[in-house]
């Protein structure tokens, strides 16, 4: 069963917002340094994981705004998505 979070999204369903505000959660807990070490583990592993998602979700974002034009011999190029093509 899907862990449910604070805001009653499950952990897998999160959006990439509430990760970044999770992942700030688990740095101020772990920089506290009060935390027992299977918590701290816990809490790593945890954050871990949501780096992981949020870069996917990044790279994936990347992806989407990157605009193709034919280059000089037909193949596609990348350009950036503020680069007008003529």
């Amino acid at each position: 069963m899907a862990e449910k979070t604070g805001a009653g999204e499950t952990r897998d369903s999160m959006s990439f917002e509430n990760m970044l505000r999770r992942l700030e959660e688990i740095v101020r807990t772990l920089e506290q340094g009060d935390v027992p070490l299977d918590r701290s583990l816990a809490l790593y592993s945890e954050g871990a994981e949501l780096i992981r998602r949020c870069t996917r979700e990044l790279d994936e974002a990347e992806q989407t705004v990157v605009k193709l034009q034919k280059g000089p011999d037909g193949s596609p190029v990348e350009l950036p998505f503020d680069t007008e093509i003529e």
